[in-house]
């Protein structure tokens, strides 16, 4: 690790700091995967080995469980797969992830011993596990995953304590990085990444985590200076401090001090309402407020049953009670916006879809820090609907701006830059095309769409944002 050292971070123990000048979008180092596996529901279309999403996928013949996309992932994962091969098809079927993610990672100290591996900065042994912190709930949780892993834990294998294997799940827990597939679109998987682990939280941070190629890579989101300590964020930046910090407190067992929770910065912006004559009373505020909340329950209920026309009306119905109250940077009418552009670009109605991804792009624009990657995506996903609508011009702006950030977020080599680049040419052609006769430019555009099949938009994501780290969600109890 060239670019980075340890430190002790005053009032958060152990950090990474720079020891060389990094600028925006250097990548300061990229790691491979400790041990990894892929989610549950995904096991069967995404590879086991780069974890790359894939309509057709080969089969391991033994176990009839791990998916590759060819001879090659097979056999580079064989050294990983070897023993959990042997595994799942004595037991019959496969454990759950963290259970497979447990037993790959001592598997790996069975071979290699529990010291430090090449390039890593810590070992595994010495990576938090915060279990002095879980409540009764967790720890339950955590008994329960123990004794199924002794299930399914072979004999034959080096035997652990129950101490030890309660470390390994509760790092898994605490520090289990989320995968996302090679397009950065979707979460699949779940490892552990020890040098990333070292990273301390900031809301406001100075550095992005992105996977790609089969690595994390940390990359500087502006100028970074010798001796710098190096964050990132754990949660989404779009919350309001409070819950920010009671999320950071739940999953993560720590206070944030960071500059923008000691300060509220941006609150105010998240909280804004209609000024001057315009000004709603207190107890109007608060009464949208509460609808905007109640309208999200049952649209997250709609959404998750596929009910998109519902999930259309309840924004709609939503937006005219919000509209006349809040600002355009309050956070509950930008959570509203997202969803509804993105359910509109589904159905096709591409023009409303622009329109609202419009007024959520121009809100996130005045909150998130200009190089975000959540704000890139936002960007770039507003600019693509604004193209199918036919606005060629917006559209093209939006790609160009969300090309800007992900170059520095993802870099050039990310296959979802990569596209945005061949996007933000294609609509470069065509918005000269539009200024020179937009009457041709629209001719031109109805005949290449008549010819060539329409691509409907991805089916949106009942799911919220990922957070940086993967936490197992607790079951409710019956």
């Amino acid at each position: 690790m060239e670019n980075v050292e340890i430190f002790e971070s005053e009032g958060k123990g152990r950090g990474l700091r720079a020891i060389r000048e990094s600028w925006a979008g250097d990548i300061i180092f990229a790691e491979p995967a400790y041990s990894a596996v892929v989610f549950d529901n995904l096991s069967h279309s995404v590879c086991h080995s780069c974890f790359k999403r894939q309509e057709k996928l080969l089969r391991c013949g033994q176990c009839k469980f791990a998916h590759y996309c060819d001879r090659t992932c097979q056999k580079e994962s064989w050294a990983n797969h070897k023993n959990e091969c042997v595994a799942i098809k004595k037991a019959g079927k496969a454990p759950n992830e963290n259970i497979r993610l447990a037993a790959r990672i001592l598997w790996r100290i069975e071979r290699e011993g529990s010291g430090l591996t090449e390039g890593c900065l810590v070992s595994i042994d010495d990576l938090q596990n915060h279990i002095d912190k879980f409540d009764e709930a967790e720890k339950g949780l955590l008994m329960e995953d123990v004794q199924k892993f002794l299930e399914y834990w072979p004999s034959q294998s080096q035997q652990f304590g129950m101490q030890y294997i309660s470390h390994i799940f509760s790092v898994i827990s605490c520090n289990g990085f989320t995968l996302s597939d090679q397009r950065g679109l979707q979460a699949v998987g779940v490892g552990i990444f020890p040098n990333l682990c070292l990273a301390n939280h900031d809301c406001w941070p100075n550095c992005t985590v992105i996977f790609n190629n089969g690595k994390i890579e940390l990359r500087a989101l502006g100028k970074i200076n010798k001796g710098e300590e190096l964050t990132v964020s754990y949660v989404d930046f779009l919350n309001l401090t409070e819950d920010r910090k009671a999320q950071l407190k739940k999953q993560y067992y720590f206070d944030c001090t960071c500059e923008h929770c000691t300060k509220k910065t941006k609150d105010a912006l998240l909280l804004a309402v209609k000024d001057g004559e315009d000004k709603p009373e207190e107890r109007v505020v608060k009464e949208v407020i509460q609808y905007s909340k109640d309208t999200m329950e049952k649209i997250e209920k709609a959404r998750s049953e596929g009910l998109y026309n519902d999930v259309v009306k309840l924004c709609r119905d939503c937006l005219k009670r919000q509209e006349p109250i809040f600002a355009d940077t309050n956070i509950y009418m930008l959570r509203i916006l997202s969803i509804y552009s993105e359910v509109l670009s589904y159905l096709q109605m591409f023009d409303d879809a622009a329109e609202n991804a419009k007024k959520m792009v121009d809100g996130y624009l005045k909150i998130y820090h200009q190089n975000n990657a959540q704000l890139g995506m936002a960007v770039m996903r507003a600019g693509v609907t604004h193209w199918h609508a036919g606005m060629i011009e917006v559209g093209h702006g939006m790609i160009c701006k969300a090309f800007a950030i992900l170059l520095i977020t993802h870099g050039p080599l990310h296959p979802i830059t990569k596209d945005l680049e061949v996007m933000r040419a294609q609509t470069e052609m065509e918005l000269r095309m539009f200024k020179e006769n937009e009457f041709v430019y629209y001719k031109m555009r109805e005949a290449a769409l008549s010819n060539k099949p329409f691509q409907v938009m991805k089916e949106p994501n009942s799911e919220p944002a990922t957070n940086l780290f993967h936490k197992k969600p607790q079951e409710a109890k019956s």
